[in-house]
């Protein structure tokens, strides 16, 4: 099947789905080398790549740090139930094949508001009794957590890992703590929270407002660029596993990352234990 009768498959499919604008979970779909996207997504991206070439290092510096963390959680810390918010479109390396590549009874729930990723995210994980996909705005805490698939799945009175891997710059307010503090205060002592944050490292003021630019023709029209200090502000309440916020590709790196490398991502991350 081509590009265009997929898209139009799709589109039947989710007759809700906006169609008409780029979405930021469609695109870096794309840029992964995925299959969940658009033409007007694929667009997107190749404007973006152009504006700024080391988006591309944005995106596998930040899929790549997800692995990490999620390997650490699991092996570490001995956390076996994550909430993914703003999981966008499941592709390689997604959160449930790295947990239970290390504990088979991991379990995941998957949230996200773009209706193609969950979709998608429905078709590739079938019936798997370990893992759920939730169409809902994460803006909306209280919906979340006593969704079906959330409250259905996961067992809240053990250790919950919340991960919020490139959401919370794109929500509509700049305030993500209190939007995490909705989430950390339905987990108990020994959960955690990571993150991963776009950063101002190795883009010029230019290309970072080309950027925004670009964002705010998309359906998430919004960037919220944080410093390293900003990004630990996200943790209050959360003990922050060694080396704390970090340029994400220097967050335990299985082999050596030069600063160079580590500034064309762009992207910062932390990881924090819930304290008691």
């Amino acid at each position: 099947m081509n590009d265009g009768a997929r898209e139009v498959e799709l589109a039947a499919e989710v007759s809700h789905a906006d169609l008409t604008r780029p979405n930021i979970a469609r695109m870096y779909d794309y840029i992964l080398g995925g299959s969940a996207n658009f033409e007007v997504d694929r667009a997107a991206a190749d404007q973006a790549l152009e504006l700024v070439p080391t988006e591309r290092d944005y995106s596998y510096t930040n899929r790549s740090f997800l692995g990490r963390a999620v390997r650490y959680l699991v092996t570490e810390a001995g956390i076996d139930q994550f909430l993914d918010l703003g999981s966008g479109v499941p592709t390689v390396g997604n959160v449930h094949e790295i947990a239970r590549a290390h504990c088979p009874q991991a379990k995941v729930a998957y949230v996200d508001w773009e209706a193609i990723a969950c979709h998608h995210a429905r078709h590739l994980l079938g019936e798997d009794p370990q893992v759920s996909v939730t169409e809902l705005d994460v803006c909306d805490a209280d919906e979340v957590l006593r969704s079906p698939g959330v409250a259905g799945l996961l067992d809240f009175s053990e250790p919950v890992a919340v991960l919020a891997f490139g959401i919370l710059d794109l929500l509509p307010s700049p305030d993500g703590a209190a939007l995490v503090k909705r989430y950390r205060d339905a987990c108990v002592p020994g959960s955690a929270l990571a993150v991963s944050n776009n950063a101002q490292m190795s883009r010029t003021d230019d290309e970072v407002a080309a950027l925004r630019s670009l964002l705010a023709g998309t359906s998430t029209p919004n960037l919220h660029i944080r410093t390293a200090d900003e990004v630990a502000e996200l943790f209050p309440g959360y003990a922050l596993v060694d080396p704390g916020v970090v340029p994400a590709a220097h967050w335990r790196p299985d082999a050596p990352v030069s600063d160079e490398e580590a500034a064309r991502g762009n992207v910062l991350g932390g990881v924090g234990i819930l304290r008691g």
